[in-house]
């Protein structure tokens, strides 16, 4: 009877069709899983006698990695959370926290979560009494200044 034996080259196919996969599938996920059989397909190489269950521990993990690497370190230091280039109109409602309470002869300062507009703390103006760390939402901009009502 004759043995089957997954060669290098069976890794680095299933790779190929995995990643092959992604047009069909535009999720960046099956992408991982194709990356991860190249890794088992080099580590083959190098090793042509390593077991297929340290072969699968090896392509489990290097998926894990290479997918955890693209969502939570370079997918979200690729997208813009500035919103600058946007029209002011765009930033109304938006919700930030007051961090330097308006008196009579200063404006109050209002910190956001992700920067608007390129800042991520402007000055403000509210019909309303605010104390620091009430929050706030944006009715509209105008120049520099934010022009903001305190949400209850």
């Amino acid at each position: 009877m004759m043995e089957f034996e997954i060669a290098y080259w069976h890794w680095l196919v299933l790779g190929m069709i995995l990643v092959g996969f992604e047009i069909f599938i535009p999720s960046f996920t099956v992408l991982w899983f194709g990356l991860g059989a190249f890794v088992v397909s080099a580590c083959l190489w190098a090793a042509p006698d390593l077991d297929l269950s340290w072969q699968l521990f090896i392509w489990s993990l290097a998926s894990m990695i290479f997918g955890f690497g693209w969502f939570k370190l370079f997918r979200p230091m690729m997208t813009d959370k500035t919103k600058a280039g946007i029209a002011r109109e765009a930033i109304a409602g938006e919700i930030g926290m007051v961090v330097k309470k308006p008196t009579d002869s200063t404006r109050g300062r209002v910190r956001f979560t992700i920067p608007l507009l390129g800042d991520d703390e402007w000055e403000f103006i509210c019909q309303e009494t605010v104390t620091v760390g009430d929050k706030v939402v944006i009715t509209e901009a105008s120049g520099n200044t934010l022009m903001v009502d305190k949400v209850s």
